[in-house]
């Protein structure tokens, strides 16, 4: 996808020689004839670089470059500045403008000075997008089972091609953290990974939130706002809880998937952009695609690799390798001493269902973790399901706000559990409205 570079001077004939060179390096441009102008171009256009000339008449370069960093501190700027007036470059850098080129500009000092601009803004993109990244908290933890040994090859080589995954299976099983590691194992790794909860938004924010939308689209849209596809430009768009959309999303998510283009709310212009497709579900999409309530050829453009990822219960060999790693890395993050888990405690863990899969058991071993004292995991810090409906012994020595939270945490789990994921069917089981649950879900760090 070529870069959008915003030209922004006074005098036409600099305009054209600007443009003539900039084309001739692959690049878009967009023109601009004095500051006002520019900024109104900069809403609409949302360019990679600016190249901005210093002297014009209203607005000088610097009074522009300041509104410019005001509205967004990341977006690479180039002064254009005559020989007799290099000092006020050098003001302008020290302003915030990433660099400077004369008049007379020599063509090859252009390209170097606009192709090393751009690639400071991707290079700071991806520090911030590995800073991300590397928290660990996202990693994948295969463990020893042969079925998921299996699966994860199977993800492997999806990584290594074009094609769009579809990620299948059961609430809780770590879809998302697989398609994270689809995306790390890929030539795609260097780029973002966005991930979006399809219905985690209402339909028309769940668009603005795929494709952008332009400045006046609707109510509240008060500036641009370029879409989750296009911000994910030569990465991964991770689509979770796929077959929920609503059936008019559906057909342009699949016009999407057939063109690689799109438009922005609100706007005419077709956006192409280079995303690899990973989407998820818990729900059976054949069923959904006879029952009409998913569109048959969307689900053929997504069923091209398919995976489906196995139940905790049946890969128990997995659990003690699970429930260890959970222990180590929560121990951290609230800075226990917790060491071990006892013989004892993981016999009841593999005794246990898990019905919520590996995001229940990451549930338990956080909440043992944060209520408890280490150094040992005892059959003590684990709530009454997993231990077999025994009430827990130590119950009394909480404090009364930490043994309703924990209670609120082992009903809202047991209920996403038997819902399968889906969380207005479990505020709906509940009895409570699905904005409250998720309020509720939020402040007690329930995923």
């Amino acid at each position: 996808m070529p870069n959008r570079i915003l030209i922004v001077d006074d005098e036409p004939l600099n305009l054209d020689l600007l443009d003539q060179e900039l084309a001739e390096m692959g690049h878009v441009t967009e023109r601009a004839l004095n500051g006002s102008e520019a900024l109104l171009k900069l809403d609409s256009t949302n360019p990679d670089l600016v190249l901005l000339d210093y002297q014009m008449p209203e607005m000088n370069g610097i009074e522009v470059l300041k509104e410019i960093r005001r509205r967004d501190q990341n977006l690479p700027v180039v002064i254009i500045t005559a020989y007799g007036t290099i000092e006020r470059a050098v003001e302008a850098v020290k302003a915030g403008a990433n660099d400077f080129i004369t008049k007379p500009f020599d063509p090859e000092h252009l390209a170097l000075v606009v192709k090393k601009s751009l690639e400071r803004a991707q290079l700071r993109s991806e520090v911030e997008f590995f800073a991300q990244e590397l928290s660990g908290r996202y990693r994948l933890v295969a463990g020893k089972n042969a079925l998921m040994g299996q699966t994860v090859e199977e993800a492997k080589k999806a990584a290594a091609s074009k094609s769009t995954v579809l990620l299948l299976g059961e609430s809780g099983t770590g879809k998302e953290i697989f398609a994270r590691a689809i995306h790390d194992w890929s030539a795609r790794r260097l780029k973002p990974f966005i991930a979006i909860n399809c219905v985690g938004l209402a339909k028309e924010l769940l668009e603005s939130e795929l494709f952008g939308h332009e400045k006046g689209a609707f109510t509240g849209a008060h500036q641009l706002k370029k879409g989750k596809m296009e911000l994910a430009d030569g990465g991964t768009v991770f689509l979770d809880e796929i077959g929920d959309i609503a059936p008019e999303l559906q057909t342009k998510l699949l016009r999407f998937l057939q063109e690689r283009e799109f438009e922005r709310v609100g706007g005419t212009e077709r956006i192409a952009v280079d995303v690899r497709i990973i989407a998820a579900t818990n729900r059976d999409l054949d069923q959904s695609v006879k029952n009409r309530t998913f569109r048959e050829d969307l689900y053929h453009r997504l069923n091209v690799i398919a995976i489906t990822l196995p139940p905790l219960r049946k890969r128990k060999e997995d659990i003690p390798i699970l429930a260890n790693y959970f222990l180590q890395r929560f121990s951290s993050e609230a800075k226990k001493n917790f060491l071990e888990i006892a013989p004892s405690t993981h016999e009841k863990l593999l005794a246990y269902r898990w019905p919520g899969n590996v995001r229940e058991l990451a549930n338990v071993i956080e909440r043992a973790v944060v209520l408890g004292d280490g150094p040992i995991l005892t059959v003590h810090h684990l709530p009454a399901r997993v231990i077999g409906g025994q009430p827990m012994n130590k119950i009394e020595e909480l404090a009364y706000h930490e043994a309703i939270n924990t209670y609120r945490r082992e009903l809202i789990v047991t209920a996403l559990a038997t819902a399968q994921g889906n969380r207005a069917a479990a505020a709906k089981a509940l009895g409570l409205h699905r904005t409250h649950l998720l309020k509720i879900m939020r402040a007690l760090a329930i995923n």
